[in-house]
């Protein structure tokens, strides 16, 4: 889906949201409530520049609109590869993007991500992973490494991983693994304003990402594996 039909959807009342170079920033109103808008578009790859743009239109929301909402559209395809960018530290601007994204909500901003789209990687992990809570279109590609690349990596053969990725949410991409490994909060279908208006309504702090994945049984080890470290018990104990 389109970001300007997903923005219409979202803000049914207005927006003045823009486009310029993969870059999407502007505002949007939901419910009487201002909501600041940032994201990308168009697949876009997440280098020095688009991940500093990104960071900078967080700190003038907080610097401008104190406790404004702010609302992350994700369609990347992840960190560009180029050499370049490697070179001025992609790795450091992407990871300012997050530092930022988490002030923000330290400032008291409600951070909400929306996977419209595609999310990839390292572009998706500074962005929509770092909000409060995330969603996503049922459509959605998300993915943080194809299987042909993690087969590569790992030296597990890709017809192994192809037969993990049909019972193991893991291995699998998709926004309904991902739900299932508790990354996303809910898919939204039907009407996005009031989806919208009620997630910033939304007045739970407490990271539940453990918690989903292990009561959905997408990640059945790391809630109790943190509670056990949390608390100093045995994995599987009374």
């Amino acid at each position: 889906m389109d970001w300007q039909t997903v923005a219409s959807g979202l803000f049914p009342q207005g927006h003045t949201i823009h486009e310029h170079d993969h870059l999407l920033s502007g505002t949007g109103t939901v419910d009487g409530e201002t909501v600041a808008v940032i994201g990308t578009t168009g697949h876009a790859p997440i280098g020095i520049e688009i991940a500093l743009a990104q960071a900078t239109a967080v700190l003038a929301t907080v610097r401008a609109n104190p406790g404004r909402p702010i609302l992350i559209l994700v369609d990347t395809q992840g960190q560009r590869l180029r050499h370049r960018d490697e070179m001025l530290g992609i790795n450091s601007y992407m990871a300012h993007l997050g530092k930022c994204i988490d002030f923000a909500r330290r400032q008291g901003h409600k951070v909400i991500g929306l996977v419209y789209d595609q999310a990839l990687s390292g572009g998706f992990i500074t962005s929509g992973l770092m909000a409060d809570a995330c969603f996503a279109l049922p459509d959605a590609t998300i993915r943080v490494m194809g299987l042909p690349a993690m087969a590569r990596i790992t030296k597990v053969p890709e017809e192994r991983l192809t037969e993990l990725a049909k019972t193991d949410p893991v291995f699998a991409p998709g926004a309904e693994n991902y739900l299932r490994m508790g990354g996303l909060q809910a898919l939204w279908e039907g009407d996005f304003a009031p989806l919208l208006a009620a997630a910033l309504a939304s007045d739970d702090q407490v990271d539940r990402r453990r918690l989903l994945g292990f009561e959905r049984g997408g990640r059945k080890l790391a809630h109790p594996v943190a509670e056990a470290v949390s608390t100093g018990s045995h994995v599987g104990a009374a």
